[in-house]
């Protein structure tokens, strides 16, 4: 896998609290990729130890193919979940501070926000002070000044926390672009409506643990464990009669419009999925034959549950 960033049996302790207990993962190149966990999980610090904010007390950080230094940061966007805007002072003079804390020449710093300032619908906001701002525009500030010196790994946390959904769906298109355009993307959420739509892969920390990583849509399936939605027509003896022996039924049948019935089943053995069909075929008037592929939201509550 080319990953720019591998972490490897990271471990954190805070008086008493171990807020990491030897975390590994890998972050592909170019992908977008969640860090999941309810709160207390141990995201936030590793998230910390990743941009040196904190060290490990035991494990390793790579970025790119070397040991993560100090002066990594600059190729770094973090945008925390609790925003820190300075509310006295203009909005553009802010934006070029914090620009050139990143490394860029004030010229380009003021020529390049004033692009994204434009795409993200905020110049006439330029000249007046921070606390004039909505919660919404303060926070499409942080993002631009999150990403505006084109780091190669960005992590937001909770970047759509408090955004109406006309300019959650904005931001997920800008963060959609910034992969496309070569960036990598980390972001923690609780939002998986989000995850679902944007993220390649996933690892879910619960209680300082990893204990799911993996391509979203591989997980969903295997978490799907062959459940099936069948919709038919036609005696419903002889469809458990075609099914008997390799598939199971799962709750009572429903009546749908037009004489159809709707049966969910699960099928344990791969290798049965075929025959099922066709048993079905010769016997019923098989209308639908759909996997059931949960969604990451319930996968999030199994795993955390320890019922996955």
């Amino acid at each position: 896998m080319d990953s720019i960033l591998r972490i490897e049996n990271v471990s954190k302790t805070y008086t008493g609290h171990k807020a990491l207990d030897d975390v590994s993962m890998e972050i592909p190149r170019g992908s977008i990729y969640g860090l999941l966990g309810p709160n207390g999980a141990g995201k936030t610090t590793l998230i910390r130890v990743v941009n040196h904010m904190t060290l490990p007390d035991c494990g390793k950080v790579w970025f790119q193919d070397h040991e993560i230094t100090a002066d990594d940061i600059y190729q770094i966007g973090y945008m925390p979940e609790e925003r820190g805007l300075y509310k006295k002072m203009k909005v553009g003079e802010q934006a070029v501070f914090f620009a050139r804390m990143r490394g860029m020449s004030k010229f380009n710093a003021t020529r390049k926000l004033h692009q994204w300032f434009d795409r993200l619908g905020l110049s006439e906001w330029w000249d007046k002070k921070v606390e004039d701002l909505s919660k919404g525009m303060a926070q499409k500030v942080q993002f631009i000044t999150t990403v505006v010196h084109e780091p190669k790994l960005l992590i937001f946390d909770e970047p759509f926390s408090g955004f109406d959904p006309i300019n959650a769906n904005l931001l997920k298109e800008e963060i959609l672009g910034l992969r496309d355009r070569g960036a990598t993307v980390i972001f923690s959420t609780h939002n998986m409506e989000s995850v679902e739509e944007i993220c390649d892969d996933i690892t879910l920390i619960n209680k300082s643990h990893n204990i799911l990583s993996g391509p979203v849509d591989e997980i969903r399936r295997k978490a799907g464990g062959n459940t099936f939605q069948v919709i038919f027509s036609g005696d419903k003896e002889k469809f458990v009669s075609s099914v008997e022996g390799k598939a199971t039924l799962i709750g009572e049948s429903e009546g749908l419009i037009g004489g159809y019935t709707q049966q969910k089943i699960h099928i344990a053995q791969d290798s049965d999925i075929r025959p099922v069909i066709g048993a079905l075929n010769d016997n019923v008037n098989l209308r639908s034959f759909q996997e059931i592929i949960p969604s990451m939201n319930d996968i999030f509550i199994r795993a955390v549950n320890g019922t996955l």
